[in-house]
């Protein structure tokens, strides 16, 4: 007998709470990513919470599960109630904390997710200064996909006050971020 989607992603949650292996975990976390990037699903992962799940894990130490919650995130939050709710569960924190991953696909989900969640309301949380700073750091990146990225949002997300602004901190130590490393 098949198990509906439902079913089968009420698995997928179950065993990533009572698995004890970090592979398992990891694992599991990114099939439920995966599950993410369809909207067909969107309702039954808000079900199951896996939104606070996937923002539970962003704060684990395993750099792989908070690669695969960010990535999930960002993939949820193309939808307006999912995006809502991570606006509400105070998530941009700990998203804006993704940038100062070592793993290059961290930090560029979290750049993703910001742009997404960038609203008229939560602008001034998604383009904090500390943020913009950041991202002029990752404009000079030596990776093109990161310096592209950084750049399209400092042009699209940020007005031209915000980056001068950033520009002309006399101290680059307001939040620290180091370049990820390939």
């Amino acid at each position: 007998m098949e198990l509906g989607r439902l079913e089968y992603l009420q698995a997928l949650v179950t065993e990533f709470q009572v698995s004890d292996s970090p592979e398992a975990k990891e694992q599991v976390l990114a099939n439920l990513a995966n599950f993410a990037y369809d909207p067909k699903n969107y309702e039954y992962l808000r079900q199951l919470q896996v939104l606070d799940l996937f923002l539970d894990t962003l704060t684990e130490d395993n750099e792989t599960l908070v690669e695969f919650a960010i990535g999930g995130l960002c993939n949820l939050c193309l939808d307006k109630t999912n995006k809502d709710y991570i606006l509400e569960a105070n998530g941009v924190e700990p998203i804006i904390n993704c940038l100062s991953s070592s793993n290059e696909e961290t930090v560029m989900s979290a750049v993703t997710t910001l742009m997404y969640l960038t609203t008229p309301q939560s602008c001034q949380q998604t383009t904090a200064l500390p943020v913009v700073e950041c991202m002029l750091r990752f404009s000079l990146s030596a990776s093109r996909r990161l310096s592209n990225l950084a750049s399209v949002f400092l042009e699209d997300y940020c007005t031209p006050l915000q980056v001068e602004e950033a520009r002309n901190l006399s101290k680059h130590t307001a939040v620290g971020i180091p370049l990820p490393k390939d």
